[in-house]
Protein backbone atom coordinates (compact mmCIF):
# COMPACT_ATOMS: atom_id res chain seq x y z
CA UNK A 1 0.00 0.00 0.00
CA UNK A 2 2.76 2.42 0.98
CA UNK A 3 4.66 1.67 -2.21
CA UNK A 4 1.49 2.27 -4.23
CA UNK A 5 0.93 5.64 -2.55
CA UNK A 6 4.53 6.69 -3.20
CA UNK A 7 4.22 5.61 -6.83
CA UNK A 8 0.98 7.60 -7.22
CA UNK A 9 2.59 10.70 -5.74
CA UNK A 10 5.60 10.33 -8.03
CA UNK A 11 3.34 10.07 -11.07
CA UNK A 12 1.37 13.13 -9.97
CA UNK A 13 4.53 15.17 -9.46
CA UNK A 14 5.95 14.06 -12.80
CA UNK A 15 2.69 14.96 -14.56
CA UNK A 16 2.69 18.40 -12.97
CA UNK A 17 6.30 19.03 -13.98
CA UNK A 18 5.67 17.87 -17.54
CA UNK A 19 2.51 19.99 -17.72
CA UNK A 20 4.37 23.09 -16.53
CA UNK A 21 7.17 22.43 -19.01
CA UNK A 22 4.68 22.03 -21.85
CA UNK A 23 2.93 25.26 -20.87
CA UNK A 24 6.25 27.12 -20.78
CA UNK A 25 7.21 25.71 -24.18
CA UNK A 26 3.85 26.74 -25.65
CA UNK A 27 4.17 30.26 -24.19
CA UNK A 28 7.75 30.59 -25.41
CA UNK A 29 6.75 29.37 -28.87
CA UNK A 30 3.91 31.88 -29.07
CA UNK A 31 6.15 34.73 -27.97
CA UNK A 32 8.76 33.71 -30.53
CA UNK A 33 6.18 33.87 -33.32
CA UNK A 34 5.16 37.47 -32.57
CA UNK A 35 6.35 40.04 -35.10
CA UNK A 36 3.88 42.95 -34.87
CA UNK A 37 2.47 44.40 -31.64
CA UNK A 38 0.31 47.25 -30.42
CA UNK A 39 0.70 48.83 -26.98
CA UNK A 40 -2.22 49.88 -24.78
CA UNK A 41 -1.78 51.72 -21.47
CA UNK A 42 -4.54 52.67 -19.03
CA UNK A 43 -3.11 53.35 -15.58
CA UNK A 44 -2.41 57.06 -15.33
CA UNK A 45 -5.59 59.15 -15.36
CA UNK A 46 -6.22 59.01 -11.61
CA UNK A 47 -4.12 59.13 -8.45
CA UNK A 48 -5.30 57.61 -5.17
CA UNK A 49 -4.66 59.20 -1.78
CA UNK A 50 -4.83 56.52 0.91
CA UNK A 51 -4.54 56.79 4.69
CA UNK A 52 -4.58 53.71 6.87
CA UNK A 53 -3.07 52.38 10.05
CA UNK A 54 -3.36 50.84 13.47
CA UNK A 55 -4.75 53.99 15.06
CA UNK A 56 -8.02 53.67 13.17
CA UNK A 57 -8.02 57.42 12.47
CA UNK A 58 -8.58 58.74 9.01
CA UNK A 59 -8.75 55.33 7.33
CA UNK A 60 -10.07 56.83 4.11
CA UNK A 61 -9.24 56.72 0.42
CA UNK A 62 -9.64 59.58 -2.05
CA UNK A 63 -8.62 60.18 -5.62
CA UNK A 64 -7.68 63.09 -7.83
CA UNK A 65 -7.27 63.49 -11.58
CA UNK A 66 -3.72 63.49 -12.95
CA UNK A 67 -4.62 63.22 -16.63
CA UNK A 68 -2.45 66.28 -17.32
CA UNK A 69 0.63 64.28 -16.28
CA UNK A 70 0.41 62.16 -19.44
CA UNK A 71 1.57 58.97 -17.73
CA UNK A 72 -0.09 56.64 -20.21
CA UNK A 73 1.57 58.47 -23.08
CA UNK A 74 4.89 58.10 -21.24
CA UNK A 75 4.32 54.38 -20.74
CA UNK A 76 3.50 53.81 -24.42
CA UNK A 77 6.57 55.82 -25.42
CA UNK A 78 8.88 53.94 -23.06
CA UNK A 79 7.44 50.52 -23.94
CA UNK A 80 7.74 51.28 -27.66
CA UNK A 81 11.39 52.20 -27.22
CA UNK A 82 12.12 49.05 -25.24
CA UNK A 83 10.22 46.64 -27.49
CA UNK A 84 11.18 48.06 -30.89
CA UNK A 85 14.46 46.18 -30.84
CA UNK A 86 12.58 42.90 -31.16
CA UNK A 87 9.08 43.69 -32.48
CA UNK A 88 7.52 45.98 -35.05
CA UNK A 89 5.43 48.28 -32.86
CA UNK A 90 2.39 49.78 -34.57
CA UNK A 91 0.26 52.62 -33.16
CA UNK A 92 -3.21 51.57 -32.03
CA UNK A 93 -6.35 53.44 -31.00
CA UNK A 94 -8.52 52.32 -28.10
CA UNK A 95 -10.95 53.59 -25.51
CA UNK A 96 -8.66 54.15 -22.55
CA UNK A 97 -11.59 54.58 -20.17
CA UNK A 98 -12.90 51.12 -21.04
CA UNK A 99 -9.59 49.48 -20.10
CA UNK A 100 -9.21 51.63 -16.98
CA UNK A 101 -12.72 50.66 -15.83
CA UNK A 102 -11.61 47.04 -15.23
CA UNK A 103 -10.68 47.43 -11.56
CA UNK A 104 -10.45 43.80 -10.44
CA UNK A 105 -6.98 42.45 -11.12
CA UNK A 106 -7.06 38.99 -12.73
CA UNK A 107 -3.46 38.32 -11.72
CA UNK A 108 -4.64 37.47 -8.20
CA UNK A 109 -5.01 33.71 -7.50
CA UNK A 110 -8.76 34.03 -6.83
CA UNK A 111 -9.37 35.20 -10.37
CA UNK A 112 -7.14 32.80 -12.26
CA UNK A 113 -10.14 30.61 -13.03
CA UNK A 114 -12.05 33.49 -14.59
CA UNK A 115 -11.87 34.59 -18.20
CA UNK A 116 -9.59 37.59 -18.61
CA UNK A 117 -11.81 40.69 -19.03
CA UNK A 118 -9.33 42.35 -21.39
CA UNK A 119 -9.75 39.61 -23.98
CA UNK A 120 -13.08 40.96 -25.25
CA UNK A 121 -11.96 44.57 -24.95
CA UNK A 122 -9.04 43.95 -27.30
CA UNK A 123 -11.40 42.26 -29.76
CA UNK A 124 -13.99 45.06 -29.71
CA UNK A 125 -12.23 48.31 -28.74
CA UNK A 126 -8.80 48.28 -30.39
CA UNK A 127 -7.88 49.27 -33.94
CA UNK A 128 -6.30 48.09 -36.08
CA UNK A 129 -7.13 44.45 -35.57
CA UNK A 130 -4.95 41.66 -36.91
CA UNK A 131 -1.62 42.39 -35.23
CA UNK A 132 0.22 39.37 -33.87
CA UNK A 133 -0.20 40.55 -30.27
CA UNK A 134 -1.24 43.43 -28.06
CA UNK A 135 0.58 44.54 -24.91
CA UNK A 136 -1.91 45.69 -22.27
CA UNK A 137 -0.65 47.75 -19.30
CA UNK A 138 -3.21 48.43 -16.58
CA UNK A 139 -3.48 49.05 -12.85
CA UNK A 140 -2.55 46.38 -10.31
CA UNK A 141 -3.38 46.06 -6.61
CA UNK A 142 -1.38 45.48 -3.45
CA UNK A 143 -2.05 45.30 0.28
CA UNK A 144 -1.04 48.23 2.48
CA UNK A 145 -0.23 47.59 6.13
CA UNK A 146 -3.24 46.05 7.85
CA UNK A 147 -4.89 44.91 4.65
CA UNK A 148 -6.28 47.99 2.86
CA UNK A 149 -5.97 47.69 -0.91
CA UNK A 150 -4.13 50.31 -2.92
CA UNK A 151 -3.91 50.30 -6.69
CA UNK A 152 -2.39 52.06 -9.65
CA UNK A 153 -0.73 55.41 -9.12
CA UNK A 154 -0.99 56.79 -5.61
CA UNK A 155 0.29 58.34 -2.43
CA UNK A 156 -0.22 56.27 0.72
CA UNK A 157 0.24 57.02 4.42
CA UNK A 158 0.25 54.39 7.15
CA UNK A 159 -0.03 55.51 10.77
CA UNK A 160 0.92 53.68 13.95
CA UNK A 161 0.83 54.85 17.55
CA UNK A 162 4.49 55.81 17.36
CA UNK A 163 5.21 56.86 13.78
CA UNK A 164 3.85 57.69 10.34
CA UNK A 165 5.11 56.09 7.13
CA UNK A 166 4.44 57.23 3.60
CA UNK A 167 5.17 56.11 0.07
CA UNK A 168 4.32 56.70 -3.53
CA UNK A 169 3.40 53.82 -5.81
CA UNK A 170 2.91 52.98 -9.47
CA UNK A 171 1.36 49.51 -9.43
CA UNK A 172 0.66 47.98 -12.81
CA UNK A 173 0.50 44.67 -14.62
CA UNK A 174 1.40 43.72 -18.18
CA UNK A 175 -0.44 41.27 -20.42
CA UNK A 176 0.45 39.90 -23.82
CA UNK A 177 -2.74 39.03 -25.70
CA UNK A 178 -2.75 37.01 -28.91
CA UNK A 179 -4.02 39.17 -31.77
CA UNK A 180 -5.82 36.27 -33.48
CA UNK A 181 -7.32 34.15 -30.68
CA UNK A 182 -7.30 36.97 -28.07
CA UNK A 183 -6.04 34.52 -25.47
CA UNK A 184 -3.61 35.73 -22.82
CA UNK A 185 -0.12 34.48 -23.70
CA UNK A 186 1.64 35.96 -20.68
CA UNK A 187 0.88 38.28 -17.77
CA UNK A 188 2.90 39.63 -14.89
CA UNK A 189 2.66 42.30 -12.21
CA UNK A 190 5.39 44.93 -12.28
CA UNK A 191 8.46 44.11 -10.22
CA UNK A 192 9.04 45.97 -6.90
CA UNK A 193 11.97 48.39 -6.78
CA UNK A 194 14.22 48.95 -3.75
CA UNK A 195 11.60 47.27 -1.59
CA UNK A 196 13.56 47.49 1.68
CA UNK A 197 11.67 50.13 3.68
CA UNK A 198 9.37 49.70 6.67
CA UNK A 199 6.27 49.97 4.49
CA UNK A 200 6.28 47.69 1.43
CA UNK A 201 4.02 47.02 -1.53
CA UNK A 202 4.10 44.23 -4.11
CA UNK A 203 5.05 46.56 -6.93
CA UNK A 204 7.05 49.70 -7.80
CA UNK A 205 6.99 52.11 -4.84
CA UNK A 206 9.23 54.46 -2.91
CA UNK A 207 9.28 56.42 0.36
CA UNK A 208 7.76 59.86 0.71
CA UNK A 209 9.95 62.61 2.17
CA UNK A 210 9.63 66.31 2.92
CA UNK A 211 10.17 67.32 -0.72
CA UNK A 212 6.58 66.35 -1.44
CA UNK A 213 5.28 69.25 0.69
CA UNK A 214 4.80 72.78 -0.55
CA UNK A 215 3.70 74.45 -3.80
CA UNK A 216 5.99 72.38 -6.04
CA UNK A 217 4.83 69.03 -4.65
CA UNK A 218 2.68 68.14 -7.67
CA UNK A 219 5.61 68.35 -10.08
CA UNK A 220 7.84 66.42 -7.68
CA UNK A 221 5.21 63.71 -7.37
CA UNK A 222 4.83 63.50 -11.15
CA UNK A 223 8.59 63.18 -11.60
CA UNK A 224 8.86 60.54 -8.85
CA UNK A 225 5.99 58.44 -10.30
CA UNK A 226 7.49 58.72 -13.79
CA UNK A 227 10.81 57.52 -12.37
CA UNK A 228 9.16 54.45 -10.82
CA UNK A 229 7.61 53.59 -14.17
CA UNK A 230 10.71 54.14 -16.30
CA UNK A 231 12.89 52.10 -13.92
CA UNK A 232 10.46 49.21 -13.45
CA UNK A 233 9.21 48.79 -17.02
CA UNK A 234 12.42 47.32 -18.51
CA UNK A 235 12.76 44.97 -15.54
CA UNK A 236 9.19 43.74 -15.91
CA UNK A 237 9.38 43.32 -19.70
CA UNK A 238 12.68 41.52 -19.24
CA UNK A 239 11.12 39.14 -16.70
CA UNK A 240 8.47 38.38 -19.33
CA UNK A 241 11.17 37.60 -21.95
CA UNK A 242 9.90 40.39 -24.19
CA UNK A 243 13.25 42.16 -24.46
CA UNK A 244 16.11 40.63 -26.40
CA UNK A 245 18.88 39.33 -24.20
CA UNK A 246 16.62 38.85 -21.16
Amino acid sequence: MRRRIILSLAIAVASAVLGAAAAFETRATKLQAIKTIGIISAIGEEMSLTRAGLTGLGNTAQSTSISAWGLDELIVQQATKLLSGRFRVQPVTYRRAAFAAVRDSVVTPFNLLRSDPFKELVRSDVAPQGLDAYIIITRARSKLGNGRNVEGVGLAEYRTLLADYGLIHALYEVRVIDGKSFDVIEKRAATPLDNTGTLRLAGPSGPVDATFDGPASSERLRAAIADLITRSLPVTLGDMHLIDGQ
